[in-house]
């Protein structure tokens, strides 16, 4: 649907998918790869080449065994997904803030009116009974099944929109639009009958479940892939409470989420394929592995799975993809969308809150940096942390924010912070934290549902550190010379001021570990007070730890679990609160730790051919930035 925008030039509200793509590749935003590509690693391996390269979306039209084209990397960059949602961004933006604030239209109304006339695309708009006029029936195996790394167990739909409604508490307005992964083929799934389920804790596909399960009845389970991209970006978006996806799909979009119900299940008349089925209660089976976002391989583990009833797709459907790996990757540009969407929510969420920044590059639920407000007790010169404790436990309990295994957190003085310059903030703390006082550790508890560094799927470990006050110590510039003289633990790389990696031997067992951690320790201790190195981060490499910020954001906070692997110099409890002179972090890995991910340089080699001289990315001038 074009229409003028504001400033005369012509725009697009997308009806679906299609022109999205047709208003990217106008605007050169996208190119068409003519080739015949396999969906076996190589549509993979070509998308993260490009998305590397800060490159186009890009179009798959000849996708080896399927007759649909499949498209990726529409949201690869943020210029390019605010460009796709250029009519509505605004609208959106100010629909959520008043959603946070409503007395702001009260004290302004005529500044909102179009605020309102925006919030009526939310409201979903239901069609006739039945499957979406046009659509055909097809199978699981007609879809192009992609795999994108050399371990999973199958082809997966990793761009999914998962559609289920309470049971208790039917329609539309109660229903939940969630990305949970989707295993299409591969391991007992019975092709084109049966398909995986993957969804985390906290999500609210889980809460459907659980109670369809007591009502002793399968849950109806619609998944939706393509439609406007609003919709894809809505199942991902953490909204504020009573804010359904669907409205925020439409709100976004620009236009009504279309929908009807063919035998009881939902029904999207904007998706481009559309799978029907039901979860029934305890039935599971085996899913994965799966190449994620962490960088590693999540195993295989027991997870629903849908009993497959119908399978659609629209005339000329366009299958979208992503590929997740080690970040930053195509999702990174989703939570900086989402950041800038949602803008202070958190502060309305928890009193005190500045910021809170969930670290992309160490996998976004390991590593949580906030700033808080700390007013207790201004009348005190000696501040220790008080409010700041209350805040953590806030930010703990909320949402998937309570997955996180570190927290670190101050508050605002005399300087202004940005959690999200992380070595700046990182030494701001360093530079005050109380080791005897400031570390708060909570054992046998919930983390990622993907994350392998705990005691076993859901559970690890989590610590605050709430450093606060002035400025008590100097961090060291490089490493201190009496670190050459350790026994052991050679090649000590500075990683940042006060951080100091130290590359140890191959991790043998936690009982082996803490033989070793109690060695290293006497061995600092005894080469006297190293105060300017607050942290040691022991690894299996320490050029790869230190070569980077992103290097260490990701392998030190990937690869520990505070409560296992978190030591220190003359350390000990006093009152059951653990402290110590310096920390070790224990960041090697782990036997029962997934694998890292690592391509497949066959596959990279075969897809050269599409970045050579006559190859379609070669003409787009991918070849050279890629």
């Amino acid at each position: 649907m074009k229409r003028p925008s504001s400033d005369g030039r012509t725009s697009m509200i997308y009806r679906n998918l299609e022109q999205c793509v047709a208003d990217l590749e106008q605007h050169g935003h996208l190119v068409r790869i003519r080739e015949e590509v396999d969906p076996y690693l190589e549509m993979a391996a070509i998308h993260l080449k490009v998305f590397e390269a800060g490159g186009p979306a890009l179009l798959f039209e000849n996708v080896k065994g399927s007759t649909f084209r499949a498209v990726s990397n529409l949201f690869g960059t943020v210029e390019r997904s605010k460009f796709i949602f250029r009519e509505t961004w605004d609208s959106v933006q100010e629909v959520i803030a008043l959603r946070n604030n409503p007395m702001q239209a009260l004290k302004n109304p005529f500044k909102h009116v179009q605020t309102g006339l925006a919030a009526w695309n939310a409201l979903p708009a239901k069609k006739a009974e039945g499957p979406p006029p046009g659509f055909q029936e097809i199978s699981i195996s007609d879809l192009p099944l992609i795999q994108c790394w050399p371990d999973d167990g199958g082809a997966f739909i990793t761009l999914p929109q998962v559609y289920s409604e309470d049971p208790g508490n039917p329609g539309i307005m109660n229903s939940n639009l969630g990305m949970y992964r989707i295993q299409i083929s591969g391991n007992d799934y019975e092709l084109d009958k049966e398909i995986g389920v993957h969804y985390q804790i906290h999500r609210g596909i889980g809460i459907h479940q659980h109670r369809a399960n007591q009502l002793g009845q399968p849950l109806k389970v619609s998944c939706f892939i393509g439609g406007p991209p609003a919709h894809t970006l809505s199942a991902v978006m953490p909204l504020p409470e009573g804010m359904s996806e669907l409205t925020f799909a439409g709100l976004l979009a620009g236009r009504r989420f279309h929908y009807g119900y063919d035998q009881g299940y939902c029904v999207s008349h904007d998706a481009d394929f559309v799978i029907t089925g039901e979860i029934y209660p305890g039935e599971t089976k085996p899913e994965g592995p799966f190449g994620d976002h962490l960088g590693y391989y999540s195993l295989t583990h027991p997870f629903p799975y849908m009993r497959v009833h119908k399978v659609y797709a629209r005339p000329g459907a366009i299958f979208p993809f992503t590929v997740v790996g080690r970040p930053p990757q195509e999702d990174t540009a989703f939570g900086a969308l989402i950041h800038e969407l949602t803008g202070d929510a958190i502060r309305q969420e928890i009193p005190g809150v500045k910021e809170v920044h969930a670290v992309d590059e160490a996998g976004v639920h390991p590593l949580l940096l906030a700033i808080g407000s700390e007013r207790y007790t201004p009348y005190q010169e000696v501040k220790q942390p008080a409010e700041l404790l209350t805040i953590a436990n806030r930010i703990l309990g909320t949402g998937q924010l309570s997955l996180a295994k570190y927290l670190f957190i101050t508050a605002e003085e005399n300087q202004p912070l940005d959690t999200h310059r992380v070595e700046e903030f990182f030494g701001y703390i360093l530079e005050r934290v109380n080791l005897r006082r400031d570390l708060h550790f909570y054992t046998n508890t919930t983390i990622d549902t993907l994350d392998y560094s705990g005691t076993g799927l859901n559970s690890g470990s989590k610590i605050v550190i709430a450093a606060n006050g002035g400025k008590k110590r100097e961090l060291c510039q490089e490493p201190p010379a009496v670190l050459s003289e350790l026994a052991g633990w050679g090649a000590a790389k500075l990683i940042m001021p006060g951080v100091v990696a130290l590359q140890g031997p191959a991790f043998g067992s936690y009982e082996q570990a803490q033989l070793d951690m109690q060695q290293l320790g006497d061995a600092l201790a005894a080469a006297g007070p190293l105060p300017s190195c607050p942290l040691f981060v022991v690894c299996d490499d320490s050029a790869f730890m230190s070569a980077s910020l992103p290097n260490f954001l990701w392998a030190a906070f990937t690869r520990s679990n505070p409560s296992h692997d978190i030591y220190g110099v003359n350390s000990g409890y006093e009152n059951k609160h653990w402290s110590c002179d310096n920390l070790i972090l224990d960041a090697r890995l782990k036997p029962h730790q997934a694998p890292p991910l690592i391509p497949d340089k066959g596959v990279e080699e075969r897809i050269g051919r599409l970045f050579a001289a006559g190859g379609s990315l070669e003409k787009a001038g991918i070849g050279a930035r890629a």
